[in-house]
């Protein structure tokens, strides 16, 4: 089973995402991707648990929660945990806060492209993984346009 999520905040705007995967059986797979980008004094919560039972032997699972943080106010809060009860599996968990890396803005910028569009085009990718995830194309082109519209609008009051 897979699962994902992409959240575009601004603003003192407030997202919470909690998630728990209990694995119950044996030789089951999960994978939990989600994304977030924080722009101004928005805040981020990401709280996540995969639980694998005794019985669940052989489990595979991994979860991730990524952050990019566009300023100094934005805050994003990340707790994955692992609850393994189980002898022979193979999970993992992990999280990551950083900015746009000013060198891969640079090369863009070497290319022609302006700031914002160099940034755009970095937070497009970045959130390409979570949108990858959806597997109806019309939901998933739907939430590409929404992306699309947030970047676009950023720097707007």
């Amino acid at each position: 089973m897979r699962f994902g999520g992409l959240s575009l905040l601004r603003g003192k705007e407030h997202a919470d995402t909690t998630l728990v995967v209990d694995h119950a059986v044996p030789h089951c797979t999960s994978r939990e991707l989600f994304r977030h980008i924080l722009d101004h004094e928005s805040t981020g919560v990401f709280q996540g648990k995969v639980v694998v039972r005794q019985h669940a032997q052989k489990t595979d699972g991994a979860m991730k929660s990524q952050a990019i943080m566009l300023g100094d106010d934005a805050v994003m809060n990340n707790k994955p945990e692992l609850e393994i009860f189980a002898d022979d599996v193979v999970c993992g968990h992990g999280a990551t806060v950083g900015q746009l890396d000013d060198d891969q803005i640079f090369y863009l910028r070497a290319r022609g492209l302006s700031k914002p569009e160099a940034e755009s085009l970095l937070l497009e990718a970045f959130a390409g993984e979570a949108l990858d995830m959806v597997t109806d194309e019309a939901l998933r082109e739907r939430y590409a346009a929404i992306t699309q519209d947030w970047l676009s609008r950023r720097g707007e009051a």
